[in-house]
């Protein structure tokens, strides 16, 4: 239930807790911009990857890729580390593991254009998060990066966007952090309220049910 001493759209920990039960592995996801110095080991990755394979898409068309890099193989490493922005720069580089998504923006079975590709990207890297989950691992997106400096690194065609840069790892400590970083690792998780997003009858309108005291 909802600590109905706080804001009802500002969680007051690190593990989710709003106004309807939902499994430990959501609750427990976060993005955590510290990483612990323990590599992944090639089976556990294959296993997200795995996870990614067998989620939903438009037409079955599975408009996903993944660029993955790992520390182990510096090279490789460095290069999409290269393409992120400063900020992001500053603590990806610990990760052990940096993964860049990619969409196929038209239909393979027709030619035309694919406006869910986005959308099934995004939940292939939804089945990933929750499997790295289980799996004792976090996952941080990241959309701060050069998008067309990563399609020269890696030849993405022109038909395929690169969509994000996800750093993948152990949870480390805050404390190995600087400051602002640490700060923001710290915050209380925040959240819209439901009846802000869920709507009945017309767009804006919330849902009845929303509004549970």
């Amino acid at each position: 239930m909802a600590n109905k001493t706080a804001a009802p759209n500002v969680l007051t920990d690190q593990e989710a807790s709003g106004d309807y039960p939902v499994h430990p592995l959501l609750a427990e996801r976060r993005s955590p911009r510290a990483f612990a110095r323990k590599t992944v080991a090639p089976e556990i990755l294959g296993s997200l990857l795995e996870a990614a394979r067998w989620a939903p898409s438009c037409a079955n068309e599975q408009p996903w890729s993944f660029i993955v890099t790992v520390k182990d193989d510096k090279p490789e490493f460095e290069r999409l580390l290269g393409c992120l922005i400063e900020f992001n720069l500053d603590w990806a580089r610990h990760a052990p593991v940096l993964i860049l998504s990619v969409a196929r923006m038209i239909f393979q079975s027709t030619g035309k254009p694919n406006r869910h590709a986005f959308h099934d990207v995004g939940q292939a890297i939804a089945s990933l998060t929750v499997q790295a989950t289980a799996s004792g691992l976090a996952v941080h997106q990241m959309a701060g990066f050069d998008v067309e400096k990563a399609r020269r690194e890696f030849s993405i065609p022109q038909d395929h966007e690169p969509v994000v840069v996800a750093a993948i790892g152990y949870p480390g400590s805050p404390a190995d952090l600087p400051d602002k970083l640490r700060q923001k690792e710290l915050a209380p998780r925040q959240r819209k309220a439901l009846a802000d997003f869920v709507f009945e009858r017309s767009f804006g309108q919330p849902a009845a049910w929303t509004r549970k005291v």
